[in-house]
């Protein structure tokens, strides 16, 4: 990343384009269709339920878990520095069922747990995404999509679209300290909205 960024909540650098970006979606699950990386740990918690996943996949899923990843890479914005993908399956992630919806989050909610129980982190973030340090827009994902994406003419912004993502990733602290950033960025572009024309990439 060649933008330098001042703010930093949690030890994750923050991104002011998340406060302006303008974004719309209509959910799909089609975010999942690519699959995703999941952390190290991550990988290693959801094969150690791999017995309760198994019987929730419908029959565009596999049960086979040798075909659920690929080989672990080296990725330094994880903190194990390794992340795993998640393999596609009948074109789409292998954890996604053929209504759109999350084996992992489904299995979750069966068990009346948190839904994000299961869900690798870089899931529940998405459109959002951490990227050399910093909390930032996963724009290349988003420019593949035709459901959930940047949209001009919709005045929302993905910082508001996400806000119960961000205060599940940050805490409650984390949070307002954000928002509390969020104030001062944009008053120091001049405006009390939330919306700034152009998707301006503009750093505090």
């Amino acid at each position: 990343m060649t933008q330098k960024f001042s703010k930093k909540i949690n030890g994750i650098f923050i991104d002011p384009i998340i406060f302006t970006f303008s974004f719309h979606c209509k959910c799909s699950g089609e975010c999942c269709w690519y699959g995703v990386y999941t952390e190290l740990k991550e990988y290693n918690s959801i094969l150690s339920i791999k017995e309760k996943i198994i019987p929730i996949l419908d029959d565009t899923q596999t049960t086979d878990i040798d075909k659920w990843f690929e080989e672990p890479e080296k990725d330094e914005d994880f903190e194990s520095g390794v992340a795993v993908g998640t393999e596609l399956f009948n074109n789409k992630c292998v954890f996604l069922d053929k209504n759109g919806l999350c084996s992992l989050q489904k299995l979750a909610n069966i068990e009346g747990g948190h839904k994000w129980k299961y869900k690798p982190l870089y899931c529940i973030l998405f459109p959002l995404t951490i990227f050399e340090g910093a909390l930032t827009i996963d724009d290349e994902h988003i420019d593949r999509l035709k459901t959930c994406n940047k949209n001009p003419i919709v005045k929302s912004t993905i910082f508001e679209a996400c806000k119960e993502e961000l205060k599940y990733f940050f805490g409650e602290k984390g949070f307002a300290e954000l928002e509390e950033y969020k104030k001062e960025y944009l008053n120091s572009l001049g405006t009390q909205t939330n919306f700034i024309p152009n998707n301006s990439r503009e750093v505090a």
